[in-house]
């Protein structure tokens, strides 16, 4: 009889082996790939706090690949776009929407969680791209480094702001086509010749955010395009308010960054919930202090330290059709 008892108490165990190994390997097969720029992939940045809580809920695992900046996210995506291997997009913003959808590697969904979106900042009507946070480019001033700042857009093309300034490729990244936004919404039709007349304030012209910022923090130039609540993140963490954002009297660009499902996704219905899931306050509460960026949900409390971030008076809008055209130009421009 124990010998019995003991063979069948064998199969039991085996039986419940064989089937939390096929549970393990069903969980596993539900994998979710998401393609994410650096500063959202980074150690600091909302991926790895909002990623597990995902992952719990839904018993599932997340692969989150980090492309460099959002413009080389959508270029990642566009080389894939015959056999796709991300299923969900993050951080192509309202300046890239058109070439997203012109690209046709999005399909349109439309979440249940819309109404948590904050008027105004659904900025796809189709949406192919879901708002998920906001902010405002603009010039970030080192003060200890330079001692008068520019106090407008045209200031940035003076003299003494030789080799000043550290911009980014808007070819690549979302803060260098933000900045030709506010100069081709400034400037119309003669951008180039603003643009040229720039040249010698320009220090360098970095692929992405990251390395660029990192430059200006290093030291290497006391001007980089950044966002208006950059000063709020080292008043923060660093304790510090010698970094100032210069809000121009001419208007600051905004920018809306949004996350998208890719089109012929492997896992379609678990890109759907992480859309949903990007509008609750389990995703918004991090990326005040994350992403540095303001949450699309507005029933989010704000850190004191955004206190030093200014909110612009005048907003720039530039025509998509104008803004691709110059970013079709601007390789030549910058070159001569």
């Amino acid at each position: 009889m124990s010998n019995h008892v003991s063979i069948t108490r064998l199969l039991r165990a085996a039986v419940s082996a064989t089937l939390l190994s096929a549970l393990s390997l069903q969980a596993q097969s539900k994998e979710l790939v998401i393609y994410a720029y650096d500063s959202f992939v980074s150690e600091w940045g909302p991926g790895p706090k909002v990623i597990p809580l995902f992952e719990k809920v839904y018993n599932c695992k997340v692969t989150l690949v980090s492309k460099g900046d959002a413009g080389q996210v959508l270029s990642a995506a566009v080389l894939e776009k015959a056999a796709p291997k991300a299923d969900v997009l993050i951080g192509l913003d309202n300046n890239l929407v058109g070439k997203a959808i012109k690209a046709d590697v999005l399909q349109p969904y439309t979440p249940k969680n819309l109404s948590m979106i904050a008027p105004g900042l659904d900025f796809d009507p189709t949406h192919h791209l879901l708002p998920y946070d906001y902010g405002y480019f603009c010039v970030i001033w080192d003060s200890q480094k330079l001692a008068n700042p520019p106090k407008t857009l045209a200031d940035l093309a003076k003299p003494e702001f030789a080799k000043k300034l550290i911009l980014m490729d808007p070819r690549t990244s979302t803060p260098g086509l933000g900045f030709l936004a506010a100069v081709v919404a400034t400037q119309g039709e003669k951008w180039p010749a603003f643009w040229k007349s720039l040249k010698p304030s320009i220090l360098t012209v970095t692929s992405g955010w990251d390395a660029g910022y990192g430059m200006f923090t290093q030291g290497e130039a006391p001007l980089v395009i950044s966002y208006t609540t950059s000063p709020a993140y080292h008043v923060e963490n660093d304790k510090t308010d010698r970094y100032k954002a210069l809000v121009f009297p001419e208007g600051l660009a905004m920018q809306v960054e949004g996350a998208g499902i890719v089109k012929g996704a492997k896992h379609a219905d678990l890109a759907k919930a992480f859309i949903e899931f990007m509008l609750t306050p389990a995703f918004q509460n991090e990326l005040p202090l994350t992403q540095w960026m303001y949450p699309v949900n507005p029933a989010v409390k704000l850190p004191a330290s955004y206190s030093a971030a200014p909110k612009p008076t005048k907003m720039l809008k530039v025509d998509p059709a104008s803004l691709e055209k110059a970013l079709a130009q601007w390789a030549d421009v910058a070159a001569k």
